[in-house]
């Protein structure tokens, strides 16, 4: 017998098909390596337009999340999608290096700077800890497939980078945003600085809630007040607090001027009531059965009254406030201007004593009398203590309320009253710049332009002053009597950042200086604060964007999580708009925040985290690339192992069309075997026209950062399209017929064509995987897919009309639906058992019967006749499509051992009585031709 195998054209392939990402995406980052990609991709896109991705600096601490891994990930997407359409895009990746979270980590190994280090020693030691964090983060992004100049990062704590935030604060005070003011602020008792509203969060904290009893200095002045005749009762005015600790700041106590206020009377006191309140407020003092109103006035008649203090030797006045409500309290609010935003407005517009009782390190001074000394976290007890000793206590309860909190050491916060240094929002217009730079950025999603609009309209000056030591210092000399800065602060600051580019931040804080400013440095005191660290990220338009030459200003995008536009979003804007009156960026794209399969946070103690580490060493990196691109980002992304197992089984179902599509093209050579689009087979035209249109819906979703939808449209083409139509149709050509038959060659040019444009479809997102595949395409090629551009073989295609391959596709439907039922049903094995008949309308048999007897191929049965409606007379099953009636039966023809389809002239030949006739055609004769599938 003749071993007729070794007469098929079989599939045959190197790329495996067992990813083994794991171990073999580190050999393919070595040979990126190896061959300086980067720098290959910047030689390319030399002439082309540029496109700028900028990238916001993660924080240097702490190994990666899938947070950050989620970050960069869609960031490479971008930029790789960006290469591939003509751009040189260039990505330049950065790190966060001040502030208080590391400052923290040393703390914890070295102690509090200048009490077991000295401060330039601790200095030394949050940049070396800073340096070791980036060397981990690096390695990981790296790791994830992230391209990009990882050789040369922008870092904030680099001497020049340290040197252009002095330059940039410089640039602003010349536009005349700077200011300095006493304000009471958010001060963290952890942080011993005060904060800005972008690193406050809120959430809920129990605290003591007291009513205290402010008494009336002279009760005679209050029944004048309320228009009644003098009694006999102790007059006093309650106020209502959560926090205990700023009594003994108090200054006043607010009044609302056109509210209603009633003077109750109960037993020998008399209570000065909101009237809105009055049941809530009687009811928490058990008189609520049990009181009587005496008089009624609006709060503006109570202005001036005095009062004493609960437990000093104080008298207070009655202020009016138009922040003063009914939502709770007794209508009263007690004012300490030192601890409050609306108290501290309240005591400038009064011009009420500044005292500040509490200490940078939160402990109440040793002025301060009865509580010197004690932390103010402590303190509430001991203030309820005083209170009840002097009788002015009427009501102790608790509350659970939300509360603002550190966002770093997510303890509460309280408000404290020192000098900041702000870029203000109105006193030069930013404010005004930054809203018009809003309306001029592209937002994505849209909505977030409404939500950065409310903060920028809303937001308070920006406090950029922090009492800490790891930081860039707000280099400036103020006047020892007057504050004003020194005239020549611009020119100075120059100076000094010239100086910080040769020695660092430590420069400023040693030096002496009488030696930059000489006979008036004995007028001068030196700024000892920091600046905001949210300030070093926030000019890296200044830093960055326009100081490294392979970038530009402003950037074409940034792309953050949701948390940012509170955070690098606005304080990029404000920054660029204080300078350049301008944005920094032209879009900005949000993304939200990653958790677990059931939507809650990932935490440890929730045993839920999932770190990228651990996938890219398990599943590989390329797993992780394919959830991040599978998500509607701009929503929650939730991730749990059974989401990654189906994103595994996703990518395994890519990679098997990779491998048969690269299977197929063994001994294909396009240099040689290319056939012209005019002599293709009709149905290897049609799919690749198919690609060409899909090539453009992907492009257009890569354009739009729609990753999802190009995850969906590339996997129905997998499964739909090639597997279950194309793929599957052309087996029986590319294996049976002649090694180089037209109709062979046509099939491998159409897959030649789908491979082309498939590995660059994939290389944004599947990067490991399309590079590896791009390796074992036939053909002169690049060195690397990432150094192509998207595949632009289409050009020569035009549409052919002969067959409506859409229509054939809906007729193979019905007609696959039939097999199965039969198959369903024991009648059938395989679809080459089968022999279909097609009843038919005129129109239809024309449009049918083009395809002649290579409609069985399309259909993948042995037999595919077409019939007139009147001339089949056996039982037909109605299909979806009008007009169309069908019969599957089982043929009783010979199986051809070399093909498996059943052929009655199985046998005919006698040299070769196993094959069917086409097959022997294939064998001995001049080949089979085809002209359609």
């Amino acid at each position: 017998m003749i071993d007729y195998k070794k007469t098929l054209n079989l599939p045959e392939t190197d790329f495996p098909m067992k990813a083994n990402l794991a171990s073999r995406e580190p050999l393919q980052l070595k040979r990126w390596e190896e061959m300086n990609l980067y720098a290959a991709l910047r030689a390319k896109g030399k002439e082309l337009p540029r496109f700028i991705m900028h990238d916001g600096p993660p924080y240097a601490n702490g190994h990666i999340h899938v947070g950050h891994a989620l970050n960069k990930i869609l960031k490479d997407f971008i930029v790789k999608s960006k290469t591939l359409s003509g751009f040189d895009a260039p990505f330049v990746p950065g790190w966060d290096c001040h502030g208080l979270p590391i400052e923290h980590q040393v703390e914890k190994k070295h102690g509090k700077p200048g009490i077991k280090m000295t401060v330039k020693a601790f200095r030394t030691a949050c940049r070396d800890y800073a340096a070791t964090q980036i060397d981990i983060q690096k390695h990981e992004f790296i790791r994830l497939g992230v391209i990009g100049d990882w050789m040369n990062p922008y870092v904030t704590m680099d001497y020049s980078y340290e040197a252009n935030i002095i330059r940039s604060l410089a640039k602003i005070i010349e536009k005349g945003h700077l200011k300095k003011d006493y304000r009471s602020l958010h001060w963290c008792l952890d942080c011993a600085s005060a904060l800005a509203e972008a690193e406050v969060e809120y959430a809920d904290k129990t605290s003591p809630a007291i009513d205290v009893r402010f008494k009336v200095v002279k009760s005679d002045e209050v029944f004048k007040r309320f228009k009644i005749a003098s009694i006999d009762v102790e007059v006093s005015l309650p106020i209502w607090t959560t926090t205990p600790w700023t009594l003994p700041a108090n200054q006043a106590v607010a009044l609302h001027p056109a509210l209603e206020y009633a003077l109750v009377q109960h037993g020998q006191c008399a209570y000065i009531i909101a009237e809105g309140l009055l049941e809530p407020v009687t009811t928490r003092y058990g008189i609520h059965n049990d009181y009587k109103v005496l008089a009624r006035t609006r709060g503006d008649e109570l202005s001036g009254l005095q009062l004493h203090h609960p437990f000093y030797e104080r008298i207070v006045p009655v202020i009016m406030g138009e922040h003063v409500t009914v939502d709770s309290g007794t209508g009263a609010v007690h004012t300490a201007p030192a601890h409050g935003v609306e108290d501290f407005a309240m005591g400038k517009l009064y011009h009420l004593p500044l005292d500040n009782p509490v200490g940078d390190d939160g402990c109440f001074t040793k002025a301060t009398p009865l509580f010197a000394g004690l932390h103010v976290s402590k303190a509430n007890d001991d203030i309820i203590r005083v209170l009840e000793e002097h009788h002015a206590l009427i009501k102790l309860a608790s509350i659970t309320h939300s509360y603002p909190h550190c966002w770093r050491h997510k303890t509460p916060l309280i408000f404290r009253a020192t000098p900041q240094w702000f870029i203000s929002m109105d006193q030069a217009k930013l404010r005004e710049h930054a809203l018009a730079g809003i309306e001029l950025t592209y937002w994505v999603p849209d909505w977030g332009q409404a939500r950065i609009e409310g903060m920028v309209a809303e937001r308070p000056d920006w406090c950029i002053s922090r009492q800490r030591v790891w930081g860039v210092p707000i280099a400036l000399f103020t006047h020892k009597e007057t504050g004003a800065l020194h005239p020549n602060s611009l020119a100075l600051m120059e100076e000094i950042a010239c100086l910080v580019e040769r020695e660092g931040v430590d420069a400023w804080f040693e030096l002496d200086t009488q030696l930059i400013l000489g006979e008036d440095a004995k007028h001068y005191n030196k700024v000892t604060d920091i600046l905001d660290v949210w300030f070093d990220s926030g000019v890296t338009h200044e830093c960055v964007l326009k100081k490294r030459p392979e970038l530009g200003f402003p950037a074409d995008i940034i792309l953050e999580g949701t948390d940012q536009h509170r955070g690098w979003f606005q304080m990029q804007l404000l920054t660029s708009a204080a300078i350049n009156d301008l944005a920094p960026y032209k879009t900005v794209l949000t993304h939200g925040f990653t958790v677990d399969g059931e939507g809650r946070k990932m935490s440890k103690s929730l045993g839920n985290v999932i770190a990228p580490i651990e996938v890219t060493d398990t599943l590989g990196a390329d797993i992780l690339r394919l959830w991040v691109a599978s998500v509607d980002y701009r929503g929650e992304i939730p991730l749990s192992q059974g989401i990654l197992t189906r994103n595994v089984e996703a990518y395994r179902r890519i990679r098997n069309t990779a491998r048969f599509l690269l299977a197929n093209l063994h001994g294909f050579d396009p240099a040689k075997h290319m056939i012209a689009p005019k002599d293709m087979l009709a149905l290897d035209h049609y799919i690749v026209m198919q690609t060409a249109l899909l090539q453009k819906d992907i492009i257009a979703a890569f354009d739009a950062y729609q990753f999802h939808v190009i995850v969906q449209k590339i996997q129905h083409f997998c499964v739909n399209d090639l597997g279950g139509f194309y793929l599957d149709i052309i087996k029986d050509r590319q294996y049976t017929m002649q090694e180089n038959s037209q109709g062979r060659r046509s099939a491998q040019t159409a897959l030649y064509h789908i491979a082309q444009a498939f590995v660059r479809w994939l290389a944004p997102i599947l990067s490991f995987t399309a590079e590896e595949m791009f390796s074992f395409l036939p053909g002169d090629k690049a060195d690397s897919v990432f150094l192509t551009t998207w595949y632009d073989g289409f050009q020569a295609f035009s549409p052919r009309d002969e067959i409506d391959w859409s229509f054939i596709r809906m007729v193979r439907d019905e007609v696959n639906k039939e097999i199965e039922n039969k198959r369903a049903a024991g009648i059938l094995g395989s679809s080459l058992e089968a022999d279909v008949a097609l009843s038919v309308g005129a129109a239809m048999y024309k449009m049918l019967a083009t395809l002649h007897d290579e409609l069985r191929f399309v259909f993948i049965t042995s037999v595919a006749n077409i019939m007139q409606q009147e001339h089949l007379q056996s039982q037909l099953t109605q299909t979806a499509i009008p007009g169309l009636q069908l019969a599957v039966s089982k043929t009783n023809a010979k199986k051809c051992v070399r093909c498996w389809h059943r052929r009655e002239d199985v046998g005919e030949h006698h040299h070769h009585p196993e094959l069917c006739g086409r097959c022997v055609i294939n064998v001995d004769g001049e080949g089979e031709k085809r002209l359609y599938a």
